[in-house]
């Protein structure tokens, strides 16, 4: 039980507004549901879910509703992520999606109301005033992972909503990597490729996430200890290192030989070798033509900018080349104009643009088919359910030479062949997640019943329904249709399958920190799960359950995902402070 300070009383009670009351309220249930036993005050705030293609119908129904209370404000300096679409060069975007601009500013301007800063850039460690140390509530998976890697920042791995509740109340719960024990190395990595370019760190960031394990236990996601790299790396290297790690929940990274790395409790132990990078580059070559090539994801730093401008210097893209749109923050744009940078990319014929971010944008099927970038955080979402296209990556220099031309059909041919060779690899059963095939889950037979607990907001309930179980973390940004509920990563064991309805089990949601809006749209369009159980409390999952009353359970004495199957009929009953679930039928016996 947490003791509030008077401040945190009044905001509880209401006496502040609507707004800081459900945020307190959200605080409680998160610090109850880890364990915390006290609120910490945090030094700033960093926002994720602003572009209609991530939040989507969620967020903006969720952002108005707050903003009719007058006394939503948020308490201490908060920063935005990207939006969808630099609102000044709409047109040049070419993006056909109804109403998407007006969408866009809308959310934009409902977070203004807020008192968030709208820097729309989702490299909040690049930009000026912003505080890179103490505690902090950021919610953007790359910048949670570089502010704590490298920054001296400790920040949870918030969602969208949980940041939005640390902002408006100015408090956070002080669990999980707020504490020193949560924060060490989980994983080992031993790196005997040489790596340079950042894309060569950009691959591994990715490969990392992509050997996961269902028997590893990592509550607050991979935290490897990566051993072989360079000891001294630049901006740009460290950048796309955590950037993609991020994709599969890393919010921490220790290198070997930079700073102090405590003890670790090592659950496994890879090697990424030259083979590795070398398989990886091949695997990711454009096999098709490619449509668009894009630069900065995250958005663009100086550096990345610059190096980009030295490969266009004095260079026009041929008109019958692919365009080449490059992707920055406000702040960096502005220095770029300042310095000539920005001139020669555009003398080039490139697009320069602000605010958003390739993962982000809503592209015209009919013209974009293939994407080529330099970045595994842009290939991980930009293929995903958000836009569903295929995506390919190669080091800037490459990228640079394709848009203008200099990549011949001999190479295409050749990666013509190994995207062959990938499609008869994802026929098969091997999970693009996974090292290891999937074993078939073996249906299980007699009586089960486990007790767990719920969210201290929500009171007592009975559910009954059909489970729907995997045990395999679920992506819910990008993997999850927003309208349907069904699973759409390619490779995952419940692919195809769909949540609506159902008592969803699962360990928990991993990738973007938007995921809670992907959620409450379902909720909306009332498609979302009738109850959702985790084996441990879950920043993705509980959020979106506490606002909108969607029964919640977690952490129960028995794993519920060992002894239910999917499609067994189940109850899930809340009485006082305990929650259990049993089987009511099972799938053979129906």
């Amino acid at each position: 039980m947490i003791n509030l300070n008077d401040n945190q009383q009044a905001m509880f009670d209401g006496r502040y507004g609507a707004a800081k009351q459900m945020g307190m309220r959200l605080l409680l249930d998160m610090a109850a549901a880890a364990g915390a036993t006290e609120l910490v005050p945090i030094t700033n705030a960093h926002l994720s879910g602003v572009s209609p293609l991530t939040g989507g119908l969620g967020l903006r129904q969720f952002l108005t509703r707050l903003t009719q209370d007058p006394q939503a404000r948020v308490a201490v300096p908060t920063t935005l992520n990207a939006a969808g679409c630099d609102a000044a060069q709409f047109t040049a975007m070419r993006i056909t999606t109804p109403n998407f601009k007006e969408h866009s500013l809308e959310i934009v301007a409902l977070y203004e109301q807020l008192g968030v800063q709208p820097t729309q850039s989702c490299t909040p460690y690049e930009w000026e005033g912003v505080t890179y140390q103490g505690t902090a509530a950021w919610a953007e998976s790359n910048a949670i992972a570089f502010g704590n890697s490298y920054c001296g920042l400790t920040t949870n791995r918030e969602s969208g909503l949980s940041a939005l509740a640390c902002a408006l109340t100015g408090y956070t719960p002080k669990y999980g990597l707020l504490q020193e024990d949560a924060r060490r190395p989980n994983l080992e990595v031993v790196v005997t490729a040489v790596l340079d370019d950042p894309t060569d760190f950009s691959i591994l960031g990715d490969w990392i996430g992509k050997q996961r394990q269902p028997t590893w236990k990592m509550p607050f996601g991979p935290i490897p200890h990566l051993k072989g790299l360079p000891a001294s790396l630049n901006h740009e290297q460290k950048k796309a290192l955590t950037a993609a790690a991020a994709n599969y929940g890393c919010p921490l990274l220790y290198i070997e030989g930079m700073g102090d790395i405590p003890d670790g409790v090592y659950q496994d132990a890879l090697h990424f070798g030259a083979d590795e990078l070398a398989r990886r580059y091949a695997e990711l070559e454009p096999g098709t033509a490619v449509s668009l090539i894009t630069i900065g994801c995250p958005q663009a730093s100086i550096g990345e900018l610059r190096a980009t401008a030295v490969l266009l210097q004095g260079r026009t893209l041929p008109a019958d080349a692919p365009p080449l749109w490059v992707f920055t923050s406000a702040q960096n744009k502005a220095i770029a104009e300042k310095t000539g940078i920005a001139a020669t990319i555009r003398a080039a014929g490139a697009l320069l643009l602000e605010n958003t971010c390739p993962e982000v944008v809503p592209y015209d099927p009919a013209w974009v088919q293939r994407i080529l970038t330099n970045s595994m955080k842009a290939e991980h979402y930009i293929k995903s359910g958000l836009n569903g296209i295929p995506t390919s990556v190669m080091k800037l220099a490459d990228c640079v030479a394709f848009a203008l031309g200099e990549e011949g059909e001999e190479k295409e041919e050749g990666g013509r062949q190994k995207e062959e060779g990938g499609k008869k690899r994802e026929e098969g059963s091997v999970s693009p997640h996974l090292r290891v095939p999937v074993p078939p889950r073996h249906l299980v037979h007699g009586p089960f019943t486990a007790v767990g607990r719920g969210l201290p907001s929500q009171g007592d309930f009975t559910i009954t329904g059909e489970a729907f179980v995997t045990d395999t973390p679920i992506t819910l940004l990008g993997f999850v249709n927003r309208e349907t509920g069904v699973i759409t990563e390619e490779g995952h064991p419940a692919n195809g399958q769909s949540m609506a309805g159902k008592v969803a089990i699962f360990p928990k949601g991993s990738g973007s920190t938007v995921a809670p809006y992907v959620l409450l749209e379902l909720h909306y369009r009332g498609m979302a799960p009738i109850a959702i159980v985790n084996t441990s409390i879950d920043q993705q999952s509980a959020p979106a359950c506490s606002l909108e009353g969607i029964p919640y359970a977690y952490q129960f004495d028995a794993n519920p995902i060992q002894h239910i199957n999917n499609g067994d009929l189940v109850e899930l009953k809340r009485v006082g402070d305990s929650v259990t679930i049993r089987v009511l039928q099972r799938l053979a016996e129906a």
